[in-house]
């Protein structure tokens, strides 16, 4: 997902982005912690779309 994409959207719409890319942070999370996520490198991923909305939606006000 790049700034540009969610740059065009809407504060309600990047909220709703927002949470979910947290319940599917939560979700990795729990992979790794009962050994079950084979791709790790998605974690970092998620984390990183996680501080694009944020910072969009810091930048919307």
């Amino acid at each position: 997902m790049k700034a540009k994409e969610l740059r065009a959207k809407n504060p309600a719409d990047l909220e709703q982005e927002l949470t979910e890319l947290l319940r599917a942070q939560f979700g990795l999370r729990m992979q790794k912690a009962t050994q079950q996520l084979s791709n790790s490198s998605q974690l970092r991923k998620v984390r990183k779309d996680i501080a694009r909305v944020r910072t969009v939606l810091g930048e919307k006000g």
